[in-house]
């Protein structure tokens, strides 16, 4: 062993020992040539002749030819014994270090493999794998002393050392005696394997995944390069597998916390606790050894959207136990209980009509929340951010974050809600509308919108007036506004009325022209007769246009002639009527045609009845009116 060892020992050159072996006569014939008498330095005993012959025979490059002496067959049969000596004895030294722990020295670092000298003619290889960190850097480097175990020759050349195997003779004993004595020792995670975590505790253990922490853990990845206290549950020396587990640590740990914590809990104590996970519902907190649910509800006095808005996993907070059942060992938790509740004294502090700051919370389609404090905030309607009424949405005013002024308009702590407003900090528009649009007034707007009963014109920002469909048009029957009036259309109207109290317009565009029927009853008196045009009928009379945009009903029982027989009033038909009332308020006439008849006869008494003149009425004139 010490030759193998001892590099002065050991040829440099290895010996070729792949051509044929001479026989006894070929090396007869050489016993006359004049090399040099020259022997190895350890002479070796006789051997039979079978064994020299089966010996394998050097080469002339592998051998110096000036260091062996070829004048005689024992010469050369005493050299091949001493090249087979140094071969097994480099075998035998190789076997041996199976299990044997050899000193070498670092040469140099290969993609591959850590080339080491340890004392034999060729180098060895470790795998690079074998001598990285958690980072994937190599743990050595030229130069450095490093202790390996031979495990075998490779063909090509060179040896197969393991730095594993070495460490694993070295500390091997101190595993087992922590594992027989269940003491912890201290490892790094080196990196991650299929079903869990490689740790290095002076050699290489397998960590499963199951026994890392004492619920699952999702990102093995996070323990990557840590130190963490382990403790051995399993070894096979033969295969040199150590398998360790962190839960059982963990889990001896909670148990003496929960034992210890179990002691001082109930209800109403004071607990300072570690946040060991969120959900959307609230947070879990590690008490000692048993954890607590801090719901949602009783973390704060206001509303939280998620429990991270208040805690983050890792804090420690202190808390108050709100119940505790020791049969299933769950424990409800609260945060906010241990301040006062604002709302016991919010109307005292937020009077109505106060203005006060506060920070925009979240922003929803029916307004905005403003945290006026810790606990307190408030809710902005939309229909309390402006006056105008364009805005479509409360995220055009405000976002979250913001730092708003608001009014306070109302505050309820029974409900736990106060209403705020935004636009009572600006001036209100309709306060002095009835100045700026007096009853009369003519305006000019766009229209915004149509509906079934009318159309909105804005005559400015923020302030909308309506024209009802019975203001569109003194002659004609609108049934919608689309009929007259277009979207996005300008137009002009007179304004008929302003409610300032309930920020309503109203506008007429008709009233822009004279009224028909008004300029109908100012030239028409009761007994007129009028030429009309039957428009529709119906079973109770016609309806006859008197004059534009004016219509008069004319009974069944007024459309007869003037001898009682019924007349035959049909739509289109053109005739004389007689006014026989009137109502200007309403816009209602009535209309005969059997008036026109009677006071065509009236006309021909009243003629018969007057005296005639025996100087301008001759007798032909007379006869001729008979006759009409």
């Amino acid at each position: 062993m010490a030759d193998v060892l001892n590099p002065e020992q050991v040829e440099n050159n290895p010996l070729n020992t792949e051509l044929e072996t001479p026989t006894l006569e070929a090396t007869a014939d050489h016993t006359d040539s004049p090399l040099e008498n020259h022997h190895h330095t350890e002479a070796a005993s006789p051997e039979p002749a079978e064994a020299v012959a089966a010996a394998p025979a050097p080469t002339a490059d592998s051998v110096n030819t000036e260091d062996l002496d070829f004048g005689s067959m024992e010469d050369f049969a005493a050299a091949l014994e001493s090249f087979d000596r140094e071969q097994a004895a480099e075998a035998a030294a190789a076997q041996s270090f199976d299990e044997t722990i050899v000193a070498g020295t670092v040469i140099k670092l290969t993609d591959k493999h850590v080339v080491v000298d340890v004392g034999l003619k060729s180098e060895g290889l470790i795998p690079l794998e074998q001598v990285v960190d958690h980072t994937g850097q190599p743990k050595l480097k030229p130069g450095d002393p490093v202790e390996v175990v031979i495990e075998r020759e490779e063909p090509e050349g060179g040896y197969l050392l393991s730095y594993d195997k070495a460490q694993r003779h070295r500390v091997w004993d101190t595993v087992e005696k922590a594992a027989a004595e269940k003491t912890p020792v201290t490892g790094i995670v080196l990196g991650r394997v299929k079903g869990g975590l490689t740790v290095d505790i002076g050699i290489k253990a397998f960590l499963p995944g199951s026994q890392l922490e004492i619920r699952p853990v999702r990102n093995l990845d996070a323990y990557i390069g840590q130190p963490i206290e382990v403790r051995v549950i399993k070894l096979n020396k033969k295969r040199g597998n150590v398998v360790v587990s962190r839960k059982e640590i963990l889990e001896e740990e909670q148990n003496a916390k929960r034992s210890l914590t179990l002691e001082h809990l109930e209800e109403g104590t004071v607990l300072t606790g570690t946040v060991k996970n969120l959900t959307d519902y609230g947070a879990f907190v590690d008490l000692g050894g048993i954890d607590g649910l801090l719901h949602i509800t009783d973390m704060s006095w206001g509303r939280l959207t998620h429990p991270r808005d208040l805690v983050n996993v890792g804090d420690e907070i202190q808390v108050k136990v709100l119940k505790f059942d020791k049969d299933k060992q769950r424990v409800s938790l609260g945060f906010k209980q241990l301040t006062p509740d604002p709302w016991l004294d919010a109307v005292e502090r937020y009077p109505i009509g106060a203005r006060v700051r506060g920070r925009v919370l979240s922003v929803t389609d029916y307004g905005a929340f403003v945290e006026l404090e810790q606990g307190i905030e408030g809710l902005v309607h939309v229909s309390e951010m402006t006056w105008s009424k364009r805005m479509k949405h409360p995220s055009k005013l405000v976002k979250p974050g913001d730092e708003v002024e608001t009014v306070v308009l109302s505050v309820n702590p029974s409900d736990r809600r106060i209403s705020l407003g935004m636009k009572q900090l600006q001036e209100n528009p309709w306060e002095h509308l009835t100045l700026r649009y007096p009853a009369g007034t003519v305006v000019e707007g766009r229209v915004r919108n149509l509906t079934d009963f009318g159309a909105f014109i804005e005559i400015e920002d923020g302030i909308d007036g309506l024209v009802h469909v019975s203001n569109l048009s003194w002659t004609k029957r609108v049934k919608h506004p689309s009929e007259v009036l277009k979207k996005g259309e300008k137009v002009k109207a007179v304004v008929l009325g302003v409610e300032p109290e309930n920020r309503r317009l109203s506008l007429g565009i008709k009233q822009l022209q004279p009224d028909v029927w008004d300029t109908f009853f100012a030239q028409h008196r009761v007994g007129d007769v009028v030429h009309g045009k039957v428009l529709r009928t119906a079973q109770f009379g016609a309806f006859v246009e008197i004059a534009e945009g004016v219509e008069g009903l004319c009974h069944v029982s007024e459309a007869v002639d003037s001898h009682g027989t019924p007349a035959k009033l049909e739509q289109g038909l053109e005739h004389d009527f007689k006014i026989i009332k009137m109502n200007p308020e309403e816009k209602k006439v009535g209309l005969s045609l059997r008036g026109v008849g009677e006071e065509a006869s009236r006309a021909d008494v009243e003629a018969y009845k007057a005296p005639v003149s025996s100087s301008t009425t001759t007798l032909g004139e007379i006869m001729n009116w008979k006759r009409q």
